[in-house]
C-alpha cells in the first residue's frame, strides 16, 4: 500500500524535520520535542500521525497505547485510564447510552477535540511536522505547560514509590 499522511491541508512553512521516513516507519512510534512541545509521531497502516504525547485526561504518555478502530475512526487508547483519542482529529470518544431510549442502546459519542494534533508531511523521504495552529485551549495543552509537567513528575514519583514498596513487601514475604 502507498503511504498516506493524516492531514487536512498542505503546510506552507513552519515545518520541523522529524526524521527519515524509513526510520520512522521501522520505529512505528517516535517521541520528539518540537517548539517546546512533546509530541508523538505514529506510523500505523501506512499513515503518519502526530499529536501531543500526553493524554488530555491525566497526562499519561500515549507512546505505548494500543490503536483500535472505534466507530470508523482509528484511535489510540491511553494505557493509563483507557481514554480513546482519534488519531486524525484528537477527538475524545466515549461509549454511553441515552436513558430515555427504549431500550437504551450503547453508542459511541464524541467529547469534541481534546488532544492537539499536528500536520505531518513527507518530502523526498523525510518527514516533517507543522505544529497545530488551532486557536484556543485544547485539553492536552495543560500537560505541555509548567503545571502539567509538575503533575506528571509527581505521578512518576508516586509510581516509583509504589514499585519500591512492592519490592520491599515481596522481599519481606519471600526471604
Amino acid at each position: 500500500t502507498e503511504d498516506r499522511l493524516c492531514e487536512t491541508e498542505q503546510p506552507a512553512g513552519g515545518l520541523h524535520f522529524i526524521g527519515k521516513k524509513d526510520e520512522l516507519i521501522e520505529a512505528k512510534r517516535s517521541f520528539r520535542t518540537v517548539d517546546g512541545r512533546d509530541i508523538l509521531i505514529i506510523h500505523h497502516q501506512g499513515v503518519f500521525y502526530a499529536m501531543d504525547c500526553y493524554c488530555y485526561h491525566a497526562g499519561g504518555t500515549l507512546e505505548n497505547g494500543d490503536i483500535e478502530e472505534i466507530n470508523g475512526k482509528l484511535c489510540i487508547i491511553c494505557p493509563k485510564h483507557k481514554y480513546k483519542i482519534s488519531l486524525c482529529e484528537g477527538e475524545g470518544l466515549y461509549r454511553g447510552r441515552n436513558p430515555q431510549e427504549e431500550p437504551p442502546v450503547y453508542r459511541w459519542y464524541s467529547k469534541g477535540v481534546k488532544q492537539r494534533t499536528h500536520t505531518v508531511t513527507e518530502t523526498n523521504g523525510e518527514i516533517f511536522v507543522k505544529m497545530s495552529s488551532q486557536p484556543g485551549w485544547i485539553d492536552s495543552d495543560y500537560y505541555q505547560g509548567e503545571k502539567g509537567k509538575i503533575e506528571r513528575a509527581k505521578a512518576e514519583a508516586e509510581k516509583d514509590e509504589t514499585k519500591k514498596n512492592e519490592k520491599e513487601i515481596k522481599s519481606f514475604l519471600y526471604n
